[in-house]
């Protein structure tokens, strides 16, 4: 038996480290097949086998690491402590500490939380244009527009401008209620929540009738010219080859533009090729845009969103495997 020892510094750290009802440690304990005991400032591991309890160290050195520069450790953040342990990279947690982008309206400080968040908000601020491509829940979207309001609280744009295509997933926009701007806002709900929680909704609806926000359907774009604004094209593997060629010209002086998508999530016809798709394959040689892709490690949802995305590229891949040639001779007449 192996048995190794940390020294925990602060009740404080030892309580967030073990989790409530400690959650936190026996998530290390099955992931390295070890037993933690904490007791007087200490916490003891025990394991048969010396690199798992090796593993189990680091992850929790990392995770007082991060206690130490103000970085909670909730569910999501433990998980991932224990995801980059697992495959050695434990040392790259420090890279999540810093990059404070804003408080948010209820004066919660947001940070990235996994390295291709952080990935995508150093692009986000380095060049003119980038596309965030990957599956739903890691905060591509809610990240953009954090950025956004960063930019325009530091006056360096003078209008947010959010915008998503009116595609239906299996719905028709004719059943729903009200005009047509009542019959787009459940498109553009997840742009009016990332915004309430940034500023608050009184202090939206202000900017917004100032003309100093804009949410609007891509339809609207056309015909028009964005100068000194951050422009965010959500959805954007639902846009046409066209929409996204009249989206991406829009673009005008001083102006920022950030596209997200998941092209696993397509709810175009099949026969009509996604804009986002054709977008990466045109644009990814030219200076000024950058792709950031992110994948399942990078979900900051519930544990059980990382689980459905693992299943369904599973079937994916597995749908996607050439056949194998049958041995079946030709047909004598």
């Amino acid at each position: 038996m192996i048995e190794k020892r940390i020294l925990i510094e602060t009740i404080e750290y030892a309580t967030a480290i073990l989790g409530n009802c400690d959650e936190n440690i026996k998530a290390i304990q099955t992931e390295f097949n070890v037993a933690c005991v904490y007791r007087d400032n200490e916490l003891k591991i025990n394991g048969e086998l010396e690199k798992n309890v090796n593993k189990a160290v680091s992850c929790i050195e990392a995770m007082q690491n991060l206690l130490k520069r103000n970085i909670d450790l909730d569910e999501q953040t433990v998980r991932y402590c224990i995801s980059l342990t697992e495959e050695g990279n434990d040392a790259k947690t420090k890279e999540l500490t810093g990059d404070f982008i804003l408080l948010t309206a209820k004066g919660k400080p947001l940070r990235p939380k996994t390295l291709g968040q952080k990935k995508y908000i150093e692009t986000i601020e380095r060049v003119p244009i980038t596309f965030g491509v990957g599956p739903a829940g890691t905060g591509k979207t809610y990240l953009a527009v954090a950025m956004a309001v960063k930019a325009f609280k530091a006056k360096e744009v003078s209008r947010i401008v959010l915008t998503r295509p009116a595609v239906e997933a299996g719905e028709k926009l004719g059943f729903l209620p009200g005009d047509l701007q009542n019959k787009v806002d459940p498109y553009l709900r997840p742009l009016y929540d990332g915004l309430f929680d940034m500023m608050g909704a009184e202090n939206y609806q202000k900017l917004m009738e100032k003309g100093y926000i804009e949410v609007a359907p891509l339809a609207y774009m056309r015909g028009r010219t964005l100068d000194d604004s951050f422009i965010i094209l959500d959805e954007a593997q639902n846009t046409s080859k066209e929409q996204m060629k009249m989206f991406l010209t829009r673009m005008g002086v001083g102006s920022k533009v950030v596209v997200t998508g998941d092209i696993t999530q397509i709810d175009l016809p099949e026969n009509k090729k996604s804009g986002l798709v054709d977008a990466i394959s045109v644009l990814k040689n030219i200076e000024g845009i950058e792709m950031v892709y992110f994948t399942e490690k990078d979900v900051v949802r519930h544990k059980l969103v990382q689980d459905i995305i693992k299943a369904y590229d599973k079937v994916d891949k597995q749908s996607k495997k050439p056949r194998k040639p049958t041995n079946r001779g030709t047909h004598e007449k």
